[in-house]
């Protein structure tokens, strides 16, 4: 690595909402900083520069040539991250690139590749198999105290889909709904716990409002090699809100209020016609008219960042994960594994990109690891439009478990 004081120093292509939800990361973690950006939008260039006292640039080929970056964070539409992450790569940059990785495996295989042979380091996320309660979970399982896994339940529902959203996010084709953005996260944290290795894929998918015309849900029984079985299933319809099962805590650690009961809906209807809806969302994101910023930590009540209800099964105990610990349900008693609040959010990112490009360590959410959740998302859509259980060729074990059982 050229950056001599081994601070990480990330340009960014897109600033969009996912960068936004990274900011409070990159700001409060004191082994990178932000030294430059692109992004088609304007006023989104011009908040950067103001908030960063760093250059933007007018193309994501000129971020990637630009001898001041260390790594490229794409953070771009789904449908441009193959061809970013391979351009990041073929400048030799290091490449953090958001969820999901890619819309086709052969698009992940392209980017595995591209990054291997400039032996750059390729990481996916973040997604929420990042967070420290799941990342615990996967230490107590580990331990060998409650046996091994036999099955593992996953349950959320969200207003997903009643966000503002621009065209091409109703169109599952081009990377929309609920399975490439949202399925990602959730079989991402599953494969981690169950180990990995994805055997078969059963699912059923649900595209029920004729005005935003792609997946908004869907339920997925998925079986492991190590005889494990887990249920993946996600809403994005915006009725039931399963952060009450996680005492109003929200995805992003955030407490929440009855009050907050349909405001996703309510926006919408503010919006009139395609065009206004993508210019609300714009409105909404860095640099926008509406933009607010996301807080480091909520100081009220600090908590991790959760996607919803799990609970893994093992011989001896039920483990849930928790914004604030892990609640363990063994034979003769119940107990909680509190854990401190972040000090960063989503540290857990840096840790692993850190460890990778400046320590040599193997990051765990690698191209490898991230294709093969990707590969099984796309089983979920196959396999509830075929009703059929697609064939899987490119599942990888968890680094360390490629030869043991869970």
């Amino acid at each position: 690595m050229s950056n001599t004081n081994s601070r990480l120093r990330i340009g960014v292509a897109g600033l969009g909402r996912a960068f936004t939800l990274m900011l409070p990361t990159f700001i409060g973690d004191s082994r990178v900083s932000l030294v430059g950006a692109t992004d088609p939008i304007s006023a989104a260039r011009t908040q950067f520069e103001q908030d960063f006292g760093a250059p933007t640039f007018d193309s994501i080929e000129a971020l990637c040539a630009s001898p001041g970056v260390d790594v490229v964070y794409i953070a771009s539409p789904h449908q441009f991250h193959a061809d970013h992450a391979c351009m990041a790569a073929a400048h030799g940059k290091h490449i953090l690139v958001e969820k999901p990785m890619a819309l086709s495996v052969d698009e992940c295989t392209r980017m595995v590749d591209a990054a291997r042979q400039a032996g750059v380091h390729l990481i996916v996320g973040h997604s929420h198999s990042f967070n420290t309660p799941i990342l615990r979970t996967r230490a107590l399982i580990d331990s060998g105290a409650y046996g091994r896994v036999r099955m593992i339940t996953a349950l959320n529902f969200t207003d997903f889909l009643f966000r503002p959203r621009r065209p091409e996010e109703l169109d599952t084709r081009a990377g929309g709904g609920v399975i490439h953005s949202q399925a990602t996260h959730q079989i991402d944290i599953v494969r981690l716990l169950a180990g990995g290795l994805t055997t078969t894929v059963q699912a059923h998918t649900g595209a029920w409002d004729a005005q935003r015309p792609t997946e908004g849900a869907y339920s997925a029984l998925l079986g492991f090699e190590s005889g494990a079985f887990a249920t993946a299933t996600y809403s994005g319809y915006a009725h039931f809100d399963s952060d009450e099962w996680m005492d109003n805590i929200g995805e992003m650690g955030q407490p929440k209020s009855a009050q907050d009961y349909g405001a996703a809906r309510k926006r919408l209807l503010a919006a009139q016609g395609v065009s206004e809806e993508a210019r609300l969302k714009a409105a909404r994101n860095y640099g926008g008219s509406l933009y607010t910023p996301q807080p480091a930590v909520t100081s009220a009540r600090p908590a991790h960042q959760h996607f919803g209800q799990v609970i893994v099964s093992c011989d001896h105990a039920d483990l849930r994960p928790t914004p604030e610990g892990i609640e363990i349900f063994a034979d003769d008693r119940r107990s909680f594994d509190a854990l401190p609040p972040p000090a960063v959010p989503r540290s857990e990112v840096i840790d692993e990109l850190y460890g990778a490009v400046v320590d040599g360590r193997a990051p765990l959410h690698s191209g490898r690891w991230a294709r093969a959740t990707t590969e099984v998302c796309l089983a979920i859509l196959e396999s509830a439009r075929n009703h059929s259980s697609p064939a899987l060729r490119h599942q990888v074990a968890l680094p360390g478990h490629e030869n043991r059982n869970p």
